[in-house]
């Protein structure tokens, strides 16, 4: 059976309070469109269009290529956001999945289980359900007696009675495209917020005694929707205890999950351990038997080899960090290569900003940066080259490998031959 989706993008969402779309906004580091988009694309539809009106063109950037945009200019609701696309389905004979931008934690075996029950059933429309103890400021699925379902109510246009029902509507449908487009046109804008609602299709649908299904989603957290702030946070922590619980599943020790915040794009090896207050964001790879945190800030384009070891308030981005190397106190880290067993001291800075552009740094095997120091980029510190406590590195002033450089600025330390050696040496030249 051919296939496609259409996701609704348009909204403002106003409770939101931003400038941005809803959709734009993030969940574990990543667009809530994104995740529609991912869900959609997992089920190899012939095409994906989105229909967009706020913040258009910031969301036609994140959704990326492969997509088609229809634009609503105008929001005067669901319904007449899905007619904008009623052009490019002209003579599709196929069944269209709808899906709203704002329900990002959607799985796709819960839609290919809406797929089977559609198809198998002979359905013309089938919607996705779930039961919430508080169905407060969703549509509620109202059914005949039969079971099937009988229409859709907006809770501001819900009686009491239909208020204290607890199987909501959550805005995920799927319909036979050529019975959807005949009907559309029916709807009507005679509501409290006079606009034209896509659950009336239901009410439409069954009173001309087509068949309607309905298919109640397992976990009810896979439905909820974001409106405000708030909903943004609840999601956040749902999605953070699914990230966490996988690396758990995969043999890393997070002490603290609850105060741990780690993004949906990090990779982490076995046997690593997470300290709390931690927070690992972007693109971010963290080898086998690592120790981070507690406080430390791992930030996107960063490489933890084996062993490496991240301490309290430190933070690290766009570097790599070598194997068994130890930066353990108070320390930033940015543009920086670093080999294999290299101890960074307490309070090191990596100066990678020259007010213009990012400077690399790059420190080698088994050296050691004393505490303070302050490498100014660009510069290189050699293999077993040793920076002294303070020590201020100035840009292309490298360290040689072996080397011992201290003082502001850096200079190769001299050092005194001791008493017992002269003495010794003056014997030699009495004799």
């Amino acid at each position: 059976m051919k296939l496609s989706c259409i996701i609704l993008a348009a909204g403002e969402g106003k409770r939101m309070k931003s400038e941005r779309a809803k959709v734009a906004h993030t969940l574990a580091g990543k667009p809530l469109i994104r995740y529609v988009l991912d869900v959609a694309r997992a089920l190899e539809p012939e095409k994906i269009v989105m229909v967009v009106g706020h913040d258009a063109e910031n969301v036609k950037t994140l959704a990326g290529e492969g997509v088609e945009f229809v634009t609503q200019a105008e929001q005067f609701g669901t319904g007449h956001a899905v007619l904008q696309t009623k052009q490019i389905f002209e003579g599709y004979d196929g069944d269209l999945l709808i899906l709203s931008g704002d329900v990002p934690l959607i799985a796709q075996e819960t839609l290919r289980r809406l797929m089977e029950t559609h198809r198998g059933s002979g359905a013309v429309c089938t919607l996705l359900t779930a039961v919430l103890k508080d169905p407060s400021g969703y549509g509620r699925v109202i059914r005949r007696v039969t079971g099937k379902p009988h229409k859709i109510v907006e809770e501001r246009d819900a009686s009491l009675f239909e208020k204290a029902v607890e199987e909501i509507n959550s805005g995920i449908y799927l319909f036979k495209a050529d019975q959807l487009f005949q009907v559309i046109d029916k709807l009507s804008a005679q509501n409290k917020q006079l606009e034209f609602y896509l659950t009336d299709m239901v009410s439409i649908l069954s009173g001309e005694a087509k068949i309607v299904e309905a298919v109640q989603v397992e976990d009810p957290n896979e439905v909820l929707g974001v409106n405000s702030r708030e909903d943004l946070a609840k999601l956040e922590r749902i999605v953070q205890q699914r990230i966490q619980r996988a690396h758990m599943l995969n043999g890393v020790t997070i002490i603290d999950p609850l105060n741990t915040y780690i993004e949906a794009s990090v990779q982490i090896g076995r046997d690593t351990i997470i300290y709390p207050f931690t927070v690992v964001e972007g693109e971010v790879r963290i080898g086998i038997n690592c120790r981070i945190g507690p406080f430390s800030h791992i930030r996107g384009n960063t490489v933890l080899e084996e062993k490496a070891e991240v301490g309290n308030f430190v933070e690290i981005k766009s570097s790599t960090i070598g194997r068994g190397t130890k930066a353990k106190h108070l320390s930033y880290l940015g543009d920086t290569t670093i080999g294999m067993e290299t101890n960074i001291g307490a309070g090191t800075i990596t100066a990678n900003y020259d007010g213009v552009k990012k400077n690399k740094t790059v420190i080698g095997d088994h050296a050691f940066i004393g505490s303070g120091t302050t490498l100014v980029a660009p510069v290189t510190v050699g293999n077993g080259a040793v920076t002294g406590a303070g020590a201020v590195v100035l840009k292309g002033r490298d360290v040689p490998d072996g080397a011992v450089v201290v003082g502001i600025p850096a200079v190769p330390l001299k050092r005194k031959k001791s008493s017992k050696a002269v003495g010794t040496e003056r014997g030699r030249m009495q004799s």
